[in-house]
């Protein structure tokens, strides 16, 4: 079986093969990545627009192969929180025919990130590094700023491959759904 993830990040990509090597009727596919466009924002602001950034991505991606991924992280609002937005991974796996869609747990950014990208509309990336938080120009491509704010302890990695096993619960038991 082949799976293109819809991106050339190799966080992305990883998490993917990690991931589908748990999953008896995927072990043993190939992964790769093919940058494509998710036809979003660049730093999405809405639970709405990043499902659709990373179903963009799912059915770019779906070429030459029997699955496809679309991966995208973005902020929505989530009420009594100390910025008002949280973080999501969203991960949409796409068969030709249907969508799955899974997600990873929320955090909040710290709140001059926020208000950056609020404001100024950066990315995470950007606004990170401009503010002095990191010396990565693309900390997204390393362990993430959920990396740093927990001392390493639940990486980028660790949210992708959640949102991935999130996603397969509706393949792997496709008769419930």
């Amino acid at each position: 079986m082949k799976i293109i993830v819809g991106s050339k990040n190799n966080v992305k990509i990883d998490a993917v093969r990690e991931t589908i090597e748990r999953y008896d009727f995927l072990k043993g596919s190939v992964v790769e990545g093919n940058e494509v466009d998710s036809s979003v924002h660049k730093q999405p602001k809405t639970l709405e627009e990043t499902v659709r950034g990373a179903i963009n991505r799912a059915k770019e991606a779906f070429v030459d192969c029997n699955l496809s991924v679309g991966i995208e992280d973005g902020l929505m609002p989530v009420p009594e929180t100390k910025t008002g937005m949280m973080n999501v991974c969203v991960c949409v796996i796409w068969d030709g025919k249907d969508t799955h869609i899974g997600l990873a747990s929320g955090f909040e950014y710290p709140k001059e990130v926020t208000k950056m990208v609020m404001e100024e509309g950066m990315d995470i990336d950007e606004a990170y590094y401009k503010l002095g938080m990191t010396d990565k120009k693309r900390i997204g491509s390393h362990e993430g700023v959920i990396g740093q704010l927990t001392k390493g302890r639940f990486t980028r990695k660790d949210a992708t491959k959640e949102a991935v096993m999130m996603a397969l619960i509706h393949m792997e038991n496709s008769h419930l759904f």
